[in-house]
């Protein structure tokens, strides 16, 4: 799984919020998902075909299974909070 197919549609056909990320975001999310998942996390999708945790935390944030807040200022110094 590359980092271009994170990009993806939920089997419902829903987007996900994916796309409101940039790429730095997404890189911490699954850098950080990773680590949970290396250091024993149970793991949150029943159906996964490698034993890899960047891997399964990609998937995991293509389905938008991931239970993460992100917290940043826009460029009119609101602050925005994004609920994945």
């Amino acid at each position: 799984m590359s980092a271009k197919q994170v990009n993806a549609v939920t089997p419902a056909g829903k987007k996900t919020n994916i796309q409101n990320y940039t790429r730095y975001e997404r890189a911490r999310i699954i850098g950080a998902r990773a680590l949970q998942i290396s250091m024993g996390a149970p793991v949150l999708i029943k159906d996964i075909h490698t034993v890899e945790p960047i891997e399964v935390a990609m998937a995991e944030l293509e389905l938008d299974l991931i239970p993460i807040t992100v917290k940043k200022i826009n460029k009119s110094a609101k602050r925005e909070v994004k609920q994945a």
